[in-house]
């Protein structure tokens, strides 16, 4: 069902997506071509990427309890890691991308909702002066993601273990505001709208919450609509595999679809 939905999905926005040609503004032109577009030095992060490979060649059994939306590529909570990393992980491409809109706002506070096995956390600290957040409920990923960040000895990372429906409202009780949110856990639409609502209370004046993973189910398609429609978003960009928000008051009411 996913799968034939996604294709469908994907095909529709094939179909509508536009590139610089048609951007008028430009703040979004720039932000296309400097952000969306712009390719990084694949030297910046080969360090990152081969422990990517370790993981993906690693065949030890861990459990893993899915936390939000059940996994459709797995029947038991029983699986190999190598696995869990070709399925879960966002990719060499997606974790640049998001790299790169953190750096673009030049990000001092970064909140990460799904730590996974920590690649994408060690993408966003590279930016410089970066505190990252990351939140991780499943356990047999809070051990990998940790194992990770001490071998890079990455003290810019804090991750806080436990449910994130517990862990996110007691964490936000501080006053912090954020440049940069990353959501990518829970991919149903009541808890992913139900974040929102927490995190754009703390969102800062210009910056920009990344929903990730906007087109893998219907409910998570409406729960998509119904963020970059909202009151408080200016602009929105819709990527297929991510949708980007905008909270700058400066920015006309803008929505666009582009192609990753």
């Amino acid at each position: 069902m996913h799968s034939f939905f996604q294709i469908k999905s994907f095909l529709n926005h094939w179909l509508d997506a536009v590139d610089d040609h048609s951007i008028h503004s430009p703040f979004f032109y720039d932000f296309y071509n400097r952000v969306v577009k712009e390719k990084n030095d694949p030297l910046l992060f080969l360090d990152i990427e081969k422990t990517r490979a370790k993981l993906l060649s690693n065949h030890s059994l861990v459990t893993v309890k899915d936390m939000g939306d059940a996994s459709y590529h797995f029947n038991s909570d029983q699986r190999s890691i190598s696995q869990v990393a070709a399925t879960s992980l966002n990719n060499e491409l997606q974790c640049q991308l998001y790299y790169r809109i953190a750096k673009s706002l030049e990000a001092k506070n970064i909140l990460e909702l799904g730590t996974s096995m920590g690649i994408t956390s060690l993408y966003l600290a590279r930016v410089k002066d970066s505190r990252i957040t990351t939140l991780e409920g499943n356990q047999a990923m809070i051990n990998i993601a940790r194992t990770n960040f001490e071998y890079f000895n990455q003290k810019n990372i804090n991750l806080i273990e436990g449910n994130i429906d517990q862990t996110l409202p007691e964490f936000l009780q501080h006053p912090a505001r954020f440049d940069f949110v990353l959501m990518d856990a829970n991919h149903r639409y009541e808890p992913t709208i139900r974040y929102f609502n927490w995190l754009v209370k703390r969102i800062a004046d210009k910056g920009i919450i990344v929903i990730d993973d906007i087109y893998r189910s219907p409910e998570m398609v409406t729960a998509w609509k119904a963020l970059h429609t909202h009151d408080l978003v200016y602009a929105s960009i819709d990527l297929f595999h991510c949708g980007i928000l905008f909270f700058d008051i400066n920015l006309n009411r803008q929505h666009f679809t582009w192609q990753l």
